[in-house]
Order: C-alpha cells, then structure tokens, then sequence
C-alpha cells in the first residue's frame, strides 16, 4: 500500500504516518517527491483498509500499489529519482539532466596499471573509476583478483585522481571489506539473485550499482531492487549488460530496449554497459552512442592502458584515445537530447568542441 500525503503535509504527519505502519509491525518507506511526499509500506501479509490511514493528519489517500514491486515503482515516486556519489562539493550524479561516465580495466592487475588507466579516463573526462579487485570467472583458474591489495589500490586511484570508486562486491561478508575503500558497491550480473547479498547491500550506506542478471526478466530485475530498497538503501543504480540469446556474434546481446521499458515502470535511472553487453572492442563505441540516444543515464566502460596484456577481458576493453572517441561522440549526442555528460572539468573533450558537433 501507498500512502500519499498532501502537498502541504508536514513533516511532523510524515512521521506520524511512519509510526503507526511500525505500530503494526511493518515498514515505512518516506519518498519525498518535488510536489508531495509518499509512504511505502512494505511486510504486510495482505491487503491493508485505506481507512486506517485516510484518517490521519495530513494523509491525501491511501492507494494499493498494483505491481509486485512497490517502491522501486512509479507508482510509488512520480519523479525520476537522482542518486548523489561522492561528498558534497565533489559529487557526481546518475539520474537527472547529467548523464553519468564511468571507466576503468575489468581488474585491478597492479598499482601501475590503474594508475595508467585512471589517468587516461580522467583526461578524457571520466568523473568515475571501476576496477575489479573481485573477480567471479567462470573458470577457476582464470584471474580472480588482487582482493584487499587491489581494493587499497582503488583507494589511492581516489586520492591521487579524485576518481570516485566502483566496484563489485561478491557476498554478505565481502561486503563489510568492500565498503571501507569504495564509494559505489556493484553488485554483478551472477548475483543479481543473490538474496542475502542484496539484503546486505540494503543496509549499506553506500549506493548500489545493480547489473542485470544475464538471462533476467525486466520484473525479476527490478524485484532484485526492490530487496536492496526494502532494506532502507534507496539509492540504487540500474545496469543494463547484456542477456544470453542465440547470437554468437557477440558476448551477449545488448538489450537497449530495457531502458525505455524501465524509464516507464520505475523512478530508478538505468545505465548500461557496452562492454559486457558485446563483448568485442569493435561494438563498444557503436552501442554507447546507441544507449545515450535510447535514454540510458550513463555508461560505464572497461578501458585499459594495454588490451592485448589485459589479465581479464581485454577483447572487449577500449584502448584510451577510442574511449575519448567515445566521450566526444556520446557527448554530441547527449546534446541533441538536452543533456550533458558529467565531464571533470580538466577533460581533453571540452564542451565547446562538443558543441560545434551538434
């Protein structure tokens, strides 16, 4: 059930709304909304009577919420919600007018070549690192990370760099580790049905990327976010990696038509990930310019100072003059849509020569 306050509600009815859905042994969900605020209930067994809350100060209507999802629905917020990364006066948004930008290697190898990464994305603009120090492979003896050392890294790429930091975390207990060093924790496309992980994800002060699971219904994919924002965490990020089709010529298959039909259901800004979602060097920039035009909030792409040597998924890693090829030309698109790309200021790619593309 939703219960939607009046506009002139105050904040002192919000709460005493919160307090009789704790009263009867449920959560309150607050939603502040631009025009008026709205109260998910989430943990009742059934069907709740809108009169027990119509009745209450400040309470416009009490409404059941038709989609098995509710509070990562539009139906509970109108509004697009906008996640804020990082602390106040250096923060980037995902959501909203910005599109979001974030690169980096699939792993984290050793100090030298995050450095050398951190360095080219942020010249081209980046505001957002991503680096694996956790890696599920498919085989056991592929790569699987540096674990703590690369996450120390990762630390010191934010220092040096002023990047903020994405990166996966693989379970509940992992994810203590994981928050210390980070400012995103993504969780990755094989655990998107990893319940106890997206429980603890949702008790995490810190906001959640979510990828996509690789053979995932859009429904079981905003339900795995409707965990995360049951547990309070409310500030969830959507991936987009690719599905498992038939296709061979690619890794995966892009499914671009995602983020219109997610924009429809839920207030949660979606970002995609060419990378993943081809699997080939040659499709990445094609398909990033595809999803800033389709309406995706941001990229996040694998970039390495050295593909060929990479340790993991160097296929499909951009070297870094494509990724400010890339930069430049999602840039122009983005313009066309009456967006912008969050650009750190110092990027080689300036606004003005983006400008004169559109």
């Amino acid at each position: 059930m939703l219960i939607v306050m009046k506009p002139q509600a105050s904040e002192e009815d919000v709460r005493r709304v919160c307090e009789k859905i704790a009263s009867m042994g449920f959560r309150a969900h607050p939603m502040p909304g631009a025009q008026r605020t709205a109260v998910g209930i989430t943990g009742n067994p059934g069907a709740l009577d809108p009169e027990e809350f119509e009745t209450l100060p400040g309470v416009a209507e009490a409404i059941r919420v038709s989609k098995p999802f509710k509070l990562v629905s539009r139906e509970v917020k109108a509004e697009d919600s906008v996640i804020r990364i990082g602390p106040p006066g250096s923060d980037v948004t995902v959501g909203g007018r910005e599109l979001a930008l974030i690169a980096g290697p699939c792993a984290i190898e050793n100090r030298q070549q995050a450095r050398a990464a951190a360095a080219a994305v942020r010249k081209a603009g980046a505001r957002m690192f991503r680096g694996g120090a956790f890696k599920p492979r498919t085989s056991p003896y592929s790569f699987q990370g540096m674990g703590e050392e690369g996450l120390e890294i990762l630390a010191g790429i934010r220092s040096e760099f002023g990047l903020l930091i994405v990166t996966e975390t693989i379970d509940p207990e992992n994810c203590d580790l994981v928050e210390k060093y980070v400012d995103v924790l993504q969780v990755g496309a094989r655990n998107m049905q990893n319940f106890s992980l997206l429980k603890r994800v949702g008790r995490s002060r810190l906001p959640v990327l979510l990828k996509r699971g690789m053979s995932a219904t859009l429904d079981e994919f905003l339900m795995a976010a409707e965990y995360i924002l049951s547990e309070g965490n409310y500030n969830v990020i959507l991936c987009e990696r690719g599905v498992r089709t038939f296709a061979d010529h690619t890794r995966n298959t892009l499914d671009l038509s995602v983020i219109p039909a997610v924009k429809a259901l839920s207030h949660l800004p979606i970002i995609v990930d060419p990378s993943h979602g081809t699997g080939k060097r040659d499709k990445v920039i094609p398909l990033a310019r595809a999803a800033v035009a389709v309406g995706a909030d941001g990229l996040i792409v694998e970039v390495h100072p050295d593909p060929d040597r990479a340790a993991s998924d160097g296929y499909q890693s951009l070297f870094p003059q494509q990724f400010e090829t890339l930069v430049e030309q999602a840039s122009a698109i983005a313009g066309v849509l009456g967006r912008t790309i969050a650009l750190d200021p110092g990027a080689s790619v300036s606004s003005a020569a983006v400008a004169e593309k559109i």
